[in-house]
């Protein structure tokens, strides 16, 4: 991983989600949401506090929440661990 988040960052990868309803029908990519749900891929070393996520870990997060970068081709985005609202495990 080229990125190494500062602070009590965290850097988000979306996981892929489905094309098609349970109906069949194939979605475009400008019908989808963007999803709410990722994996961390990086963790900052943290502020006053001890981070509360790992490398991993599935999260969900504020919508509206952080910056979208792309890096060798793939897309990331990065958060403060302040916009994740929960762990799914």
């Amino acid at each position: 991983m080229r990125l190494s988040p500062l602070s009590d960052r965290v850097v988000l990868k979306y996981e892929e989600t489905e094309e098609k309803t349970q109906s069949g029908i194939i979605l475009p990519d400008s019908a989808k949401e963007k999803p709410q749900v990722a994996v961390v891929v990086a963790v900052g070393p943290g502020k006053d506090e001890e981070m509360q996520v790992k490398e991993g870990d599935k999260v969900i997060f504020s919508e509206y929440s952080g910056t979208e970068v792309k890096l060798d081709d793939e897309e990331y985005t990065i958060v403060s661990q302040n916009d994740i609202i929960a762990i799914v495990k």
